[in-house]
């Protein structure tokens, strides 16, 4: 592929900076755009209700004939979540590993995508041409099998970008990271380096996922007298290997419990990524003729999610698992960041029921600390340094340890969500911004719940609703039928009769009044039922409901 020099790359982030999750990014070489990752993330807090959030994307929409496929790094949500929304508005191929296309036809089939959407599967050292692009795929560690990097070839130099990744030497399945690879491509001079930063601010080395098994196996021999119950992430296919293992040298039988471990683990076992022995499976029904000590349970719920097994658990709801006393449970994961209240009720609960919960030191992330970020950095040599994956201290982290490797501060860009950088080997700078930003999805609906929603779920949320009905004649607006009150979320009518009735009072003096002034239009009487009471709801309680006055008529 020749360089060309007057030509500039795009590097344009859609999601996944300044935020862990939702990761999309567009890279666009005059009229092909490769898009890169197509991610979700988990509604905050403030989300009231909602389930998903998913990239918008309406500048690929714009650019639509431009687009030549989607080139998924590896299988975490974050990182191919939204494609079945998004395949729906922009049908291009996917390309991916094995694993991570299971995994998304998993989810296309879900959504009934099977049939429409093109897939190809891809080895790692294997390349493809999209447009102008030739894609390579290499091979890297991280907490899902068949993760990979990409090198980026485009006529104005070579991007590399590491998805999310650890360097482990010793992994559980398959080969180790190609450092090998990443220093043959920085031979070749690499234009910018695009690094997962997720752990940049944390010294030293992250910890072989090997590690993990044996710490497993230590506590598989501290407590053979008890059932043991094992949290941890479902995609984490290496660690539930290790607990499979650890389970048939014990000679303990395995049930999987939790909709997407059963996903995974159908999935990663169809297509060898692990290997359970004969009989060593159960299924959830069959673990009541097994004595406790010869089963051991792996579940979902490390996060202290309300609706996954281990919390139905651990609030006592789940139909076919009740905790008892002496259970030995075991979380294999650390706590995702604004997670640790809902982790830390659930090891409550448990604790209260009499199980023994062992919560540290049985987990290694599976992202690079800082030495392993070192090492990329100085294979890859790259002449510009684009920190991605992370939170803006964590991408600052990362830049920090970029320049102490002698990149000169200016060729260092931390960038936001829908900048435009334009780069060749003469120069790199954000350009201009395209429009970005999240789209709610709840339930069936994408993006019908906007911040107007939020904002009254919200006000609902914190003051509740009172509702006012009543009836007018037709034609001369006697007033017939009311005003009755009805009000949820505010007061506790039984207790507060005096206060409804003074409300009922209030709202009655404020229709006469209209009615003494002959204002006939329902919007304007409306508005003043609703100032009244309002403020006298204020004066009375100091607290703001939402007012819905209801006027019909007969």
């Amino acid at each position: 592929m020749k360089k060309n020099n007057s030509g500039k790359l795009k590097i344009i982030p859609l999601g996944g900076l300044e935020q862990i999750g939702m990761n999309i990014t567009a890279f666009e070489y005059e009229d092909s755009i490769v898009v890169v990752d197509c991610g979700l993330s988990f509604p905050e807090d403030d989300m009231l209700g909602i389930d998903l959030v998913i990239p918008d994307i309406t500048y690929l929409k714009d650019n639509y004939q431009k687009i030549k496929g989607f080139v998924i790094t590896h299988g975490h949500e974050d990182h191919i979540g939204a494609l079945p929304y998004v395949l729906r508005e922009i049908n291009v191929p996917i390309y991916a590993t094995k694993l991570t296309i299971g995994l998304i036809e998993n989810k296309l089939k879900e959504h009934n995508l099977l049939r429409t959407t093109k897939r190809k599967t891809i080895k790692h050292g294997q390349s493809i041409n999209l447009g102008c692009f030739r894609i390579e795929f290499i091979k890297t560690n991280h907490s899902i099998a068949d993760a990979s990097a990409l090198a980026i070839y485009s006529p104005a130099g070579i991007v590399v970008h590491t998805g999310d990744f650890k360097v482990d030497y010793t992994p559980v399945f398959g080969d180790a990271i190609d450092l090998q690879r990443f220093a043959e491509i920085g031979k070749k001079g690499v234009l910018a380096l695009m690094c997962d930063s997720t752990n940049a601010e944390r010294k030293g080395f992250t910890m072989s996922e090997r590690t993990v098994g044996r710490t497993i196996d230590n506590l598989f021999a501290e407590h053979k007298n008890t059932r043991i119950i094992i949290a941890t992430f479902a995609s984490n296919v290496d660690r539930v290997q290790q607990i499979i293992n650890s389970a048939y040298k014990y000679g303990r039988k395995v049930v999987v419990e939790g909709r997407s471990m059963v996903n995974v683990i159908t999935t990663a076992s169809e297509l060898g990524y692990l290997n359970i022995p004969d009989k060593t499976l159960i299924d959830i029904d069959e673990m009541k003729n097994y004595p406790d000590e010869q089963t051991v349970l792996i579940t979902t719920g490390s996060q202290g999610e309300s609706m996954a097994a281990l919390s139905r658990m651990a609030s006592n709801i789940h139909k076919k698992v009740s905790i008892k006393p002496g259970d030995t449970i075991i979380f294999s994961s650390n706590p995702i960041p604004g997670n640790e209240k809902a982790v830390s009720r659930v090891i409550n609960e448990l604790s209260s029921m009499g199980a023994d919960v062992i919560f540290q030191d049985v987990h290694v992330s599976g992202h690079a600390c800082q030495e392993e970020i070192k090492l990329i950095y100085s294979l890859v040599k790259p002449q510009y340094a684009i920190p991605v994956h992370g939170e803006y201290r964590h991408l600052k982290a990362q830049a920090g340890l970029a320049e102490e490797l002698g990149i000169p501060k200016e060729n260092i860009f931390i960038m936001s969500c829908g900048d435009v950088m334009e780069l060749n080997s003469e120069s790199a700078a954000v350009t201009g911004k395209v429009h970005t930003g999240a789209i709610l999805v709840d339930g069936l609906g994408v993006g019908d719940v906007g911040n107007i929603v939020l904002r009254d779920r919200q006000h609902l949320a914190e003051d509740g609703i009172m509702i006012v009905v009543l009836t007018l004649e037709k034609y001369s607006n006697q007033l017939l039928a009311g005003p009755d009150i009805v009000s949820r979320g505010f007061v506790y009518v039984r207790e507060s009769e005096d206060l409804m009735g003074q409300a009922k009072s209030v709202v009655e003096d404020a229709i006469d009044s209209c009615l003494d002034r002959r204002i006939s239009d329902w919007g304007k009487m409306k508005s003043v039922i609703k100032d009244s009471l309002g403020e006298f709801l204020w004066k009375r309680t100091k607290r703001r409901p939402m007012i819905l006055p209801i006027i019909m008529e007969a």
